[in-house]
């Protein structure tokens, strides 16, 4: 099953009166149930009200059935995922990577460095994303500087485990 970032307004919510709400065009009310969403998940963690609604504001939340493929690998990206609640499977060109869940990003590298997707994210159980696109990803993080702090630091520890990675491929296990 494939997702469709163009559809994803008309993709189910769980709870049906966060659904009515969004199709009333109740934008107090669900943006309220998007902060309590938001609440949860560890990135957004010691951001004071404010700065919850402002993401609430530029973002989306939507829901994906298991096995739904959220990104393709070399498909260009245009949004940034937070994931709420569910766990995604991560398959890059080396193979089988790692299970991403509640409060784990994906989407940002295509969007800090304009390249294509570089893994495929698969949803192994039903999901709910905060989705930001390209140009509110950029206005979020100028108007939160401490999500650009946060967002920098995983991408770093990623990167650095990537590289104890390729060097345990490269050179096998330490002699003991």
């Amino acid at each position: 099953m494939e997702f469709d970032e163009r559809f994803t307004d008309r993709l189910p919510f769980h709870d049906p009166d966060e659904a009515e709400q969004a199709h009333a065009g109740a934008t107090a009310s669900s943006g309220d149930a998007r902060i309590g969403h938001l609440q949860r998940v560890p990135l957004f963690s010691g951001f004071n009200e404010d700065e919850l609604r402002r993401v609430a504001e530029l973002s989306r939340i939507v829901e994906a059935p298991m096995g739904t493929v959220i990104t393709q690998i070399g498909e260009p990206g245009d949004s940034f995922f937070v994931i709420i609640d569910g766990m995604v499977a991560v398959r890059t060109p080396v193979g089988a990577g790692s299970q991403l869940r509640p409060g784990d990003f994906f989407g940002e590298m295509s969007l800090v460095d304009g390249e294509p997707r570089s893994a495929t994210i698969v949803a192994t159980t039903d999901l709910r994303l905060l989705i930001v696109d390209r140009f509110h990803f950029w206005r979020l993080l100028d108007e939160t500087p401490d999500l650009t702090r946060r967002i920098l630091t995983i991408l770093s520890r990623r990167v650095r485990h990537l590289e104890q990675t390729v060097n345990a491929i490269l050179h096998g296990p330490s002699p003991g």
